[in-house]
């Protein structure tokens, strides 16, 4: 006789169930102590390709690898039992076709046991999230600000004012009927991301994109105060422990330079007594 446990890793089909109710509370992940940190308390965590800014020191998401991904979502995929594991297709990995995006994914799910992917991209992706869902791969779709169009958009700027307004919500319910189970709103208008939210069957989980949406994302070093690098205006620092970390590694340094640091407590003896 076999015997299972009360709880379970959340699946794709439970976010999708979560549209209009309470909201989807997600932030990113990439080592094995943040994902363990983070798991009691979200929904989704995110493997993000943001990975290559905040840990790799890239000056963008463009450089990131299909490697960093899969060994970033490894690291993750063993800190969490509650939430469900997203990770992110990296630039150059999916736009190619559906048949490449299909063996990346493939790759990215069957190496780091991701219950999903994300990738960016709305109408011109459709295609690709329709391929993809059909051969069984959950995909949570990304539209607004998409980082690893950076170039093409001209910067990080907030993307669906005037005439960029239709294409946006275009967008939306493009991914939503090609069968994404939800989609990120990245720097959107809070006013059109309430009218995509409200329009669409999929859950909206909004970065930059007002309380509206059916949940939230931020990068977890942005919101611990770990990354100071630079702050985006959509960003609530929750806390501070890029400053605490600074204080106490220079504490540390003083105390090694003064010898106070190790002290007895801290030291073994030649002989052990009896």
């Amino acid at each position: 006789m076999s015997a299972t446990g009360t709880s379970r890793q959340k699946m794709p089909a439970d976010i999708l169930a979560m549209k209009g109710g309470a909201p989807i509370v997600c932030l990113t992940a990439y080592t094995t102590p943040i994902a363990k940190l983070v798991d009691p308390h979200c929904d989704l965590v995110l493997v993000g390709d943001s990975v290559g800014m905040v840990l790799h020191g890239l000056p963008s998401t463009l450089g990131v690898t299909m490697e960093m991904m899969v060994m970033h979502g490894q690291a993750v995929a063993r800190g969490l039992s509650n939430a469900l594991m997203v990770i992110d297709m990296p630039f150059g990995s999916y736009e190619e076709s559906p048949a490449q995006a299909f063996r990346n994914a493939a790759r990215l799910m069957a190496e780091t046991g991701a219950g999903a992917v994300k990738l960016e991209g709305g109408v011109h992706m459709a295609e690709t999230i329709a391929f993809l869902v059909a051969r069984g791969i959950p995909v949570m779709a990304h539209i607004g600000l998409t980082p690893q169009s950076v170039n093409t958009l001209g910067g990080y700027k907030v993307q669906g004012r005037g005439e960029g307004r239709a294409r946006l919500i275009a967008d939306a319910k493009a991914v939503a009927e090609a069968g994404a189970f939800s989609v990120v709103l990245e720097k959107v208008p809070q006013g059109l991301a309430d009218e995509i939210t409200a329009e669409v069957a999929i859950p909206t989980v909004g970065i930059g994109a007002g309380a509206g949406c059916d949940g939230q994302v931020l990068v977890v070093d942005d919101m611990l105060g770990l990354f100071a690098d630079f702050k985006p205006k959509f960003v609530k620092r929750f806390g501070q422990l890029g400053v605490a970390a600074e204080a106490a590694v220079a504490d540390y340094a003083a105390e090694v330079r003064e010898r106070s640091f190790p002290a007895a407590e801290h030291s073994f003896a030649d002989e052990v007594k009896k």
